[in-house]
């Protein structure tokens, strides 16, 4: 685990927090391991119509009630997604928030949903979760195309770059990626920061990153068996070195400040570091957590793992201090 990026906790650098995990916690992981890498494994064996009934599934859940934030399905610039406040009032900021789900699932309600709401409140801001095309029925580029669209709403709104906050957990933070790259080409102006919560930075190389060999048991979410056919539903194996596929090989200067939260037990931890460590490399204010324990992408676990609303007051700390600059 050894890194190039000096350790400082809200500057730049590469930090391990010391979090101690209850042993509820330990049994809700051990279960996860059991039943959620099953059915992981079984989405990635599946036909395609059997993925279209799991999402049709997965979108028919209940929208959660969270204390302060209304949530609404609308549509913003022809993409319908989850609305999280109020986006008419453009004097304050917005998240963007890119789900994730293999590229193939829509937001969960009681992971995305909830999660993304208590961010906003916790910024104080309106926010926006695209319910972009999935894969395998529409692969790449359908879903970032999408993505960028949604951006380009909240612009048509009023909402300045500087006023929004990116974020995207595993796919989504894949998704986040390509996106400021689209951004960065345009020249239309950076968010204020982004946030990339376990995200998916390398889709060529099954062998490419240690931590898919060293994890493979560890990791809670994730069966490492799965990771070439989630790749092969989302693109053709000939896009799988393109920079809006595989992060880790994009030009990474000009990107705004950056905050990579991982877990030390998944097998994407280095997919995290080695992208983290560019973007430090090439000049971006870069900082990363990698956490202890805790499954791929706990954040959005948050009502089931007590120990992971820490991270989310990271990322609301993190975020308030890069809109105050942003507007400097």
């Amino acid at each position: 685990m050894n890194s190039k990026i000096d350790i400082n906790n809200f500057g730049q650098g590469i930090v391990y927090p010391e979090v101690p995990v209850g042993v509820r916690s330990r049994l809700i992981l051990f279960s996860m391991r059991i039943v959620v890498r099953r059915l992981m494994m079984h989405m990635a064996t599946s036909s395609p119509e059997k993925i279209a009934g799991l999402q049709a599934k997965v979108s028919s859940m209940r929208t959660p009630v969270v204390d302060n934030v209304s949530i609404q399905y609308q549509r913003i610039n022809k993409i319908n997604g989850h609305v999280f406040g109020d986006l008419s009032n453009t004097d304050k900021p917005v998240m963007l928030w890119l789900h994730g789900g293999a590229f193939m699932l829509p937001a969960a309600p009681n992971m995305h949903l909830s999660t993304a709401a208590i961010f906003c409140d916790g910024i104080d801001a309106s926010g926006f979760m695209p319910d972009y095309r999935l894969a395998p029925q529409n692969p790449f580029p359908a879903g970032l195309d999408d993505c960028e669209q949604a951006f380009l709403g909240l612009l048509e709104r009023g909402f300045k770059p500087s006023q929004i906050v990116l974020m995207g957990d595993s796919a989504g933070g894949n998704l986040i990626f390509g996106l400021m790259q689209r951004i960065r080409k345009a020249g239309i102006g950076m968010p204020a920061c982004a946030i990339a919560i376990s995200p998916v930075t390398e889709m060529a190389r099954i062998h490419g990153s240690p931590s898919l060999y060293h994890f493979k048991d560890t990791d809670a979410l994730l069966p490492l068996a799965a990771l070439p056919a989630f790749a092969t539903f989302y693109t053709d194996p000939l896009n799988s070195t393109h920079p809006e596929v595989s992060p880790l090989y994009m030009d990474c200067a000009g990107l705004p400040p950056l905050f990579f939260i991982a877990s030390k037990e998944e097998i994407l931890m280095n997919d995290t570091i080695m992208l983290a460590e560019r973007c430090y490399e090439a000049g971006v204010h870069t900082t990363c957590h990698i956490w202890p324990t805790l499954p791929h992408a706990f954040p959005i676990f948050e009502r089931f793992f007590p120990e992971a609303r820490k991270s989310i007051k990271d990322m609301i700390a993190f975020s308030k201090i890069h809109l105050k600059r942003a507007r400097c």
